[in-house]
């Protein structure tokens, strides 16, 4: 069954890397048959969190948040590809997070995380997941871990070592799942 999947990039900074993690597992996504979105908020260009997409009245969402709220409820399950800022999130990613609340609810998610060192930002990971948790998507009990992602994919996601579509497949076998699971729960009726 071909899944709508929404990939959620974190960074903008000016020289990121993650973003060629990003690419690599929207492509293994694709690869499997699901219909994928990359959300970039380079792309994106939200403002700073004034107000949250439910704050605003019905339909006077600025644009951006329209089109997100629609991107996200439309979907069976996150993928979040995160950095490790100073051992927590990057900015951009809370901030992208952040501006909506029901509209996640009762879809899993799992975690990408990255690193410029050895880590593969897993410090960054433990805090994601508390995060997603509280907004009504609970992360996959596997990670999948990129350290030195600088040396790991190119510019367009292709991996320089063989062993990284072997890893995502086990990861993207247990999202797959849960996903499943989720959407047949979520068709029987959601607690409220």
């Amino acid at each position: 069954m071909s899944l709508d999947l929404l990939v959620l990039y974190g960074s903008v900074r000016s020289d990121r890397q993650g973003i060629k993690a990003a690419r690599f597992v929207e492509a293994q996504c694709r690869e499997r048959g699901h219909r994928v979105t990359l959300i970039d908020p380079k792309e994106v260009d939200l403002p700073l969190l004034d107000r949250m997409y439910k704050e605003y009245p019905a339909g006077e969402s600025p644009e951006p948040l329209e089109r997100l709220a629609s991107q996200i409820k439309a979907a069976d399950a996150f993928l979040i590809v995160s950095g490790e800022y100073n051992h927590s999130i990057p900015p951009a990613l809370s901030n992208l997070l952040d501006h909506f609340l029901e509209e996640w609810f009762w879809r899993p998610s799992a975690i990408v995380c990255y690193s410029a060192g050895a880590f593969g930002g897993v410090r960054a990971a433990m805090q994601l997941r508390a995060m997603l948790c509280e907004l009504g998507m609970p992360s996959i009990p596997s990670l999948l871990p990129i350290p030195k992602v600088q040396d790991a994919f190119a510019d367009d996601g292709t991996p320089f070592d063989d062993a990284w579509p072997r890893r995502a497949s086990k990861f993207l076998d247990e999202l797959e799942w849960y996903a499943r699971a989720l959407k047949a729960g979520r068709e029987a009726g959601v607690p409220y």
